[in-house]
């Protein structure tokens, strides 16, 4: 009864033969409409009671047989017929049921005209024959003929009718069934079997006014590509899988998303992490595999072939850049606003956007527009939305509804306050192809739905309207095949004209259109509980903390900043709904690279060092084994015991430290000792700003002060080195004066004795001396005192030499 006078209500039907005036008469008795059905011998008697043969045949029997055989409907051609056209419907029929089907044939039925669009929702749930209802057969000329139907075997069929053969009126959307007839041992009449119904747009001459419609395209696409940049200058870039290239290789859903959108005067909405990762391939990239191992991608010309397709299809299309990573805007709003920094990450977002898709497609987006998961709003939601930037908020109509009571659909602009408009999408036109739709049935029942609810609101009112179609995110292959379908029948047909996004929201509104964005408690549950966590935003804080600690040592900041700013982003990715446990490992890898990274610039660890005497330098190593300097960091070296051993004169020292990328550098420090014993001491970096930075090594230093005896022993030593140099200067005056004497005797001077003379007492001095001419033995030691040079350590801890 529902269904009558939904197509009832709303003017004039138009002329039709009188069988088919008495079949929709007939809709508003279902009764009757059930007697009519039953075979001459079924008729009720004069006491209303049904003869022997009629008794199984119950309304509920009726309907259970009209589902005994399965209808597939593969094709519809064409989607919407005009005048002069033939109407192919083609498909397959399966019997489902137990017992053979014999004298069969397959016919079509046009039902009565849908003049509202909860009515094609109706027809889209019935699944019983309903007799009237259902409309009556086109006529046995047209019917395909089966002898017999075996259970379990499917059997193809194609029927053709000319349009003017289905006895169709005047503008509007039409019921179109196909039903299988036939009968079985046990109920040896013919009877409905199975019917699929589907819907005829018609509309054979052009619309007085058109409905603009923008319909947009998503090129959105889950997160690959990590903050990992490879350990060299070039940093390749690293994915956490090689799942990109199979979208966007040939048969791919991205792949197939630009080639079906190329033709289509659609709106492209593309999220710039998209364009990135894959421009990132054209140079050349690496996929993680176990381990911290990496194998190098090799599909640098699929990336570069798809960038290409891409380019050329957006060439004088309106492209709408959402925020970088496609942020869930619903999850900062309800769990992430309260989280310091979480706001700037969707300014940031925002902010690179434009540039991103400009530099990789050369055309200059729109970033005014956020699209909120399947267009739910409530008020922080919004807030949020407009919070980077943007006016425009792609809503929904399931969401932002008519209260009114408007009997019409209106514009998709609507002026929400503060500036902001919302542009709704109508839900019914933006959920049409959800679902599976691998199968060509299914696929015709989508596009057959869609183009009948276009020409609904079309037909609603002699006033245009602004009409927008925001499809899920992320449609399979299947799904956009479906959707390209029915955007070229809207582009050929003649009821619709294209609009981009931009001038739907440039629209006059309906005055009568609500503008009250629901309340958060309005937020769908189902929505909600697949929200990003608060944990998320703070464990994105967290990266960011130590990433701004981090940066101030970089030499050259942006190749870390950059790559682990745009890895935040994707951390707050809507394609993370509904996938807690990657979301989680994506996030902690993150941090955890960033977190080696820090650790890559630290102190060489030390063991005891010996300190023998008052003072010394004590060395400390910096290592830094990143592929950039660093710089802006004062190493300071603490003594726990400064009564015992100062560093530089006080309880500490502080000296500043530049290294070069892959490099280590000493620092020395001066000590003293005051006492004897062992001290402990204390080595920590710090940045610039007062910042700890990494871990503090700590090591003994054992102090050995100089004793009495060991004084005596110096003293001693110093002693006999002034004796030796004492005792060789006078015996080398000696041996001069003796050299004189001998130039006086050849002279003939014999008075002074000749060196031959051995009782001279010269000469026994030099005897004495134990080398000829008075001078040392060069093999004796010319410095007996004893080393006292202190031990030393190498960089881990032994035999590094400590300076004095």
């Amino acid at each position: 009864m529902a269904e009558a006078a939904d197509f009832q209500g709303t003017g004039p039907s138009p002329a039709r033969p009188w069988l088919r005036r008495t079949a929709a008469l007939l809709a508003g008795a279902p009764l009757l409409a059930g007697l009519l059905q039953l075979p001459a011998a079924q008729t009720a008697d004069a006491t209303g009671q049904t003869s022997a043969t009629a008794s199984g045949q119950s309304s509920a029997k009726t309907a259970s047989d009209s589902r005994s055989v399965a209808i597939a409907l593969d094709s519809v051609t064409p989607a919407a017929p005009g005048d002069n056209d033939t109407l192919t419907v083609s498909g397959s029929v399966t019997n489902k049921g137990k017992q053979t089907i014999t004298d069969a044939h397959v016919d079509l039925r046009v039902g009565p005209e849908l003049t509202t669009r909860s009515s094609i929702d109706s027809v889209s749930q019935r699944t019983d024959y309903v007799p009237g209802i259902d409309g009556v057969e086109v006529g046995e000329s047209y019917a395909k003929e089966f002898t017999k139907l075996t259970p379990g075997v499917a059997q193809r069929f194609s029927i053709s009718v000319p349009t003017d053969e289905l006895d169709l009126g005047g503008s509007g959307v039409y019921q179109l069934g196909v039903s299988l007839s036939g009968q079985t041992s046990t109920q040896a009449w013919e009877q409905v079997l199975g019917i699929q119904r589907t819907f005829l747009p018609w509309q054979p001459d052009g619309a007085d006014t058109k409905t603009t419609t923008t319909f947009l395209w998503p090129l959105v696409a889950s997160s690959h590509m990590t903050a990992e940049t490879g350990s060299n200058e070039q940093q390749t870039p690293v994915f956490s899988d090689d799942d990109l290239a199979k979208e966007i290789s040939a048969g791919g859903r991205l792949e197939q998303m630009v080639s079906l959108g190329r033709d289509l005067d659609v709106t492209w909405v593309i999220d710039p992490d998209l364009l990135a990762s894959v421009d990132a391939m054209t140079r050349g990239y690496e996929i993680q595999g176990e381990g911290d191992t990496t194998t190098p991608g090799t599909h640098q010309a699929v990336a570069k072939q798809w960038l290409a397709q891409l380019q050329k299809a957006v060439a004088g299309k309106e492209v709408v850049a959402l925020p970088f990573g496609d942020p869930d805007l619903a999850s900062l709003a309800h769990n992430g606003t309260d989280v310091p920094g979480s706001l700037s990450h969707l300014k940031d977002a925002t902010d690179v956007a434009a540039t991103t898709v400009r530099s990789v497609l050369h055309v200059t987006p729109s970033t005014d527009f956020a699209w909120p998961v399947n267009g739910a709003v409530d008020p922080s939601i919004v807030k949020v939305a407009t919070s980077a930037g943007a006016d425009k908020v792609i809503a929904r109509s399931d969401s932002l509804e008519e209260t009114s009571g408007l009997p019409y659909t209106p514009s998709a602009a609507r002026p929400i306050g503060g500036g902001t408009t919302a542009v709704v999408a109508d839900s019914r036109l933006s959920t049409a192809f959800q679902g599976d739709l691998t199968k060509a049935s299914t696929t015709t029942l989508a596009v057959q739905r869609f183009l009948a609810q276009s020409l609904s609101v079309n037909l609603q009112t002699g006033k245009q309207r602004s009409i927008v179609v925001a499809p899920q995110r992320t449609p399979t292959a299947s799904q956009a095949r479906a959707m390209a379908r029915a955007v070229t029948v809207l582009q050929d047909g003649t009821w619709s004209e294209g609009q981009t996004l931009t001038a739907a929201a440039e629209a006059r509104p309906d005055p009568e259109a609500t503008t009250k964005v629901p309340s958060a408690s309005s937020y769908p549950s189902s929505l909600r509980k697949r929200e990003l966590p608060r944990a998320t935003f703070e464990q994105v804080a967290t990266t960011q903390e130590k990433l701004d600690h981090f940066k101030v040592i970089l030499t050259f900041e942006s190749r870390v900043v950059t790559p682990f700013g745009r890895a935040m982003n994707r951390e707050m990715s809507t394609s993370w709904r509904g996938r807690a446990a990657e979301a989680t490992v994506f996030r902690d890898g993150v941090e955890t690279y960033l977190d080696d990274l820090i650790d890559q610039v630290r102190l060489i660890d030390k063991s005891e060092t010996k300190l023998s005497g008052r003072s010394a330098t004590i060395p400390v190593t910096v290592q830094n084994n990143l592929v950039q300097g660093v710089d802006n960091l004062v190493l300071r070296l603490t003594s726990t015991s400064p009564t015992r051993l100062e560093i530089g004169g006080n309880a500490y020292s502080e000296e500043p430290v530049k290294v070069s990328g892959g490099h280590s550098q000493s620092v020395k420090f001066s000590t003293s000792a005051k006492a004897n014993g062992r001290a402990t001491v204390v080595a920590q970096l710090f940045t610039e700003d007062g910042q700890a930075y990494g871990d503090p090594v700590t090591f003994d230093v054992k102090v050995t002060e100089f004793t009495a005896t060991v004084m005596l022993v110096i003293g001693g030593g110093f002693l006999l080195l002034v004796l030796a140099g004492f005792r060789m200067y006078t015996q080398r005056k000696r041996a001069a004066a003796r050299r004189a004497a001998e130039d006086g005797a050849d002279s003939g001077d014999d008075s002074t004795g000749g060196p031959g003379n051995p009782e001279d007492p010269e000469d026994r001095l030099t005897q004495d001396s134990g080398t000829p001419g008075g001078e040392a033995d060069p093999q004796q030691p010319s410095d007996p005192t004893p080393d006292t040079a202190a031990e030393s350590a190498d960089p881990s801890g032994t035999g590094e030499r400590v300076d004095r």
